[in-house]
């Protein structure tokens, strides 16, 4: 598993609502913030089930440390 503590803060920032998981809305609504045209809620959904390990629908801290470290650029 990866340091999930250098993932804390853009957690953090995705995290708006402070409940410990993201979810797709919160996961929209940064992909438009970082300037994505037409976000839709599928795209965001299917966004979102690239990184919900356990397909709880919502992702984690450890899911997204996981992810990061797994997709990082080498």
């Amino acid at each position: 598993m990866s340091e999930i503590n250098e993932y804390q803060a853009t957690f953090d920032l995705i995290d708006v609502d402070s409940d410990g998981l993201i979810s797709a809305a919160e996961l929209k609504n940064l992909m438009v913030a970082l300037g994505a045209a037409e976000v839709t809620d599928e795209a965001a959904v299917a966004a979102l089930a690239a990184i919900d390990a356990d397909g709880d629908g919502l992702v984690s801290l450890p899911e997204l440390a996981d992810y990061l470290s797994q997709n990082a650029p080498r």
